[in-house]
């Protein structure tokens, strides 16, 4: 069994916003404020955009699949939205995995639907719902209630709003590194000032947080034994330290600080 973590990040979708508020000749800035203010009034304050303004700047994952590990970001920094989407869906059409994420039903997935909608991005795979392929009837990726994709925040809190936590909250209190370098609300400024390269390193944080995290999910519900998980918490370590990022062996570092620290408080 393959397993993808997956996680996006965006920013808003100013040509969106430039359509739909018929703002042809306003300049970027423009548009934005005009959205902003928009979103303000529609929401009592929140300048956070509607899923279907929500543009896809950067998708990471981690991958287990057989005797390894990976994590990466698809594509490069130059990948349109469109090659990113495409990305995405051929990992789904190769491994058939089980998606992993934190939120993704409340967020990533209805991004990915919106946006694969605008660009006309064929995923078959995805959407597939028993119609080609009966075993996906009972267990599909859009079923919230089954299994091909783990919502980990919903599944967690039980799939009640109310008893929803953060991914960093949660990451901090199992002793992993949790999120730092960027913040969420600093995507799209940094966007802005050229570094997607910074946006898509801070995004493999997010998805290395999510692995973990469900690692230890899935020895709470003894789909791991102690030994087994402590042998894919290695594997994952000896790919950090191989992998000569800056990003992944800062990630490593503060993963196995935190594991020193408790062991000595303990």
């Amino acid at each position: 069994m393959t397993i993808m973590v997956f996680d996006l990040e965006t920013i808003p979708d100013l040509e969106g916003g430039r359509q739909l508020l018929d703002l042809a000749d306003a300049s970027e800035d423009e548009v934005y404020s005009a959205l902003v203010a928009k979103r303000r009034a529609q929401t009592n304050g929140s300048e956070f955009m509607p899923l279907h303004l929500q543009k896809i700047v950067a998708i990471s994952v981690v991958v287990r699949s057989q005797d390894w590990v990976k994590v990466w970001s698809l594509g490069d920094a130059q990948s349109t939205e469109a090659e990113l989407l495409e990305r995405f869906y051929a990992g789904l059409l190769r491994y058939t995995p089980t998606l992993v994420s934190w939120n993704g039903g409340g967020f990533d997935l209805p991004v990915l639907h919106y946006r694969s909608l605008i660009h006309g991005v064929s995923a078959g795979k995805y959407w597939e719902a028993g119609d080609k392929h009966p075993d996906f009837k009972w267990n599909n990726y859009l079923n919230r209630y089954h299994n091909r994709h783990l919502d980990l925040m919903d599944v967690l809190a039980a799939y009640q709003g109310r008893a929803v936590a953060p991914l960093h909250e949660i990451a901090i209190l199992l002793g992993f590194p949790g999120k730092f370098g960027l913040k969420g609300d600093m995507v799209f400024e940094t966007f802005k000032s050229g570094g997607i390269e910074e946006i898509r390193n801070y995004c493999e944080g997010d998805v290395l947080n999510t692995y973990l995290i469900y690692l230890r999910f899935q020895l709470m519900r003894s789909q791991l034994e102690r030994a087994d998980y402590q042998t894919e918490s290695e594997l994952l370590k000896e790919f950090l330290k191989a992998s000569g990022k800056p990003h992944l062996e800062q990630f490593l570092a503060a993963w196995q600080g935190i594991a020193q620290g408790r062991a000595s408080d303990g």
